[in-house]
């Protein structure tokens, strides 16, 4: 049975895990921001993420019975911890006349908004652990 604290701490901890992937991402796009027909890469993760927790519970009007277990459930799997960090590449812009799509000034951005989320993250995780130390001390 999951509580809700270990519930938070493992969304929390999923977070931090694609910050860091996004942070190298990112500086990978940056290393890369001069090299000809170089396409960024972007970090799919939080709507992803949103989709299988809004999906939890959620039956559908018609639930088919499987006689047989080769049979294909319509029942729609939502596990969020199967949710994972995926990378993908930007095809469909391009910056530069060399067929490069890194903008450095927007990874710059990105970078900066990574590290304020990824601080933002560790301090809501030291948060839950700090309330359970208040209940222990107690």
């Amino acid at each position: 049975m999951e509580t809700s604290f270990s519930r938070t701490v493992d969304l929390l901890h999923r977070a931090l895990d694609a910050q860091t992937v996004r942070r190298d991402i990112i500086a990978n796009n940056i290393a890369n921001s001069g090299v000809p027909n170089f396409k960024r890469s972007e970090l799919t993760f939080e709507s992803e993420l949103k989709r299988a927790l809004d999906r939890e519970g959620q039956r559908p009007v018609l639930e088919l019975t499987q006689t047989d277990p080769r049979h294909i459930s319509n029942v729609p799997e939502s596990d969020y911890q199967k949710v994972r960090p995926r990378r993908v590449l930007d095809y469909t812009s391009t910056s530069n006349n060399n067929g490069n799509n890194v903008d450095p000034e927007q990874e710059f951005m990105r970078a900066l908004e990574n590290q304020l989320m990824y601080n933002l993250l560790a301090q809501s995780e030291s948060f839950e652990f700090n309330q359970v130390n208040l209940v222990l001390r107690q």
